[in-house]
């Protein structure tokens, strides 16, 4: 039985294995079937095949039938989904419980503790580092602005601005409540007004027409630097280099108050 690779790469997102996915698979076409027939269907060796339906019973994906030959059913792609959405569930809500358990323990404590007394072991130019992704960069902004005491400075693209409305707009709105000042700077666009309209109550926006650049920065006291221009780099690519320095993140403030007294 032959099958295309990035169909039996699709399967994986179901927790299936390339053996556990090919042996469905053709289950899935006789709907009843020996462990032998799926062997020679699936072109999985004998020796695994038991080792596999056993694996696939256990997730849900199969009825073994009872009798002689021993005989296996397939169970419903559909059913099968709904199973597997609800085991993610389940583990997801268990471990997110177990790490909030962590959270409020006294582990978390020392750890804390540990870090500090690292921190304060390290050079500083040894607190900067390379983030690559966009995904990873907004992880790293979401937990700037965490430890944020102060003020939060933001410049960034029109299309910046429109993905931290929708993946920074909450831990902006927190600072914002814990009295942070949040300011950004965007290009003048149609699209502008709509943006500060957005983020009315959680930060203050102000347009230029000559600043470009992408950062953002935080108390005075570290700063992250895009490296690239979002609109031709791919989100994957998209990179930044974060500094932990007070000499440069506080020079970097200075130049943004500087800029943001002209603008209206």
């Amino acid at each position: 039985m032959l099958l295309k690779k990035d169909f039996l790469n699709k399967l994986k997102n179901l927790g299936l294995n390339s053996y556990e996915s090919r042996i469905w698979v053709a289950l899935l076409s006789r709907g009843v079937s020996t462990a032998g027939e799926l062997s020679d269907i699936a072109n999985v060796p004998r020796s695994r095949s038991y080792d596999v339906l056993e694996s696939l019973e256990k997730k849900g994906f199969i009825i073994m039938k009872v009798g002689k030959p021993i005989k296996y059913i397939a169970v419903k792609p559909s059913e099968v989904i709904d199973r597997v959405k609800k085991r993610v569930e389940e583990d997801t809500k268990d471990q997110i419980e177990s790490l909030e358990k962590i959270n409020k323990s006294p582990i978390i404590e020392e750890l804390k503790t540990l870090h500090s007394q690292g921190i304060d072991l390290v050079d500083p130019i040894d607190l900067s580092g390379a983030i690559k992704g966009r995904h990873n960069l907004y992880n790293h902004f979401e937990s700037m602005i965490k430890n944020g005491e102060k003020e939060v400075l933001i410049m960034t693209s029109i299309e910046g601005a429109k993905r931290k409305i929708e993946a920074l707009k909450k831990p902006l709105a927190k600072a914002r409540e814990k009295g942070i000042r949040v300011k950004i700077i965007i290009p003048e666009s149609p699209e502008a007004q709509e943006i500060a309209k957005d983020l009315k109550g959680v930060a203050e926006v102000k347009t230029s027409k000559e600043v470009k650049g992408r950062f953002v920065a935080v108390d005075g006291k570290n700063v992250t630097f895009m490296i690239s221009d979002d609109a031709v780099v791919h989100p994957t690519y998209d990179s930044a280099i974060w500094i932990n320095s007070d000499y440069l993140a506080g020079t970097v403030q200075q130049m943004f108050d500087r800029v943001w007294k002209e603008l209206k």
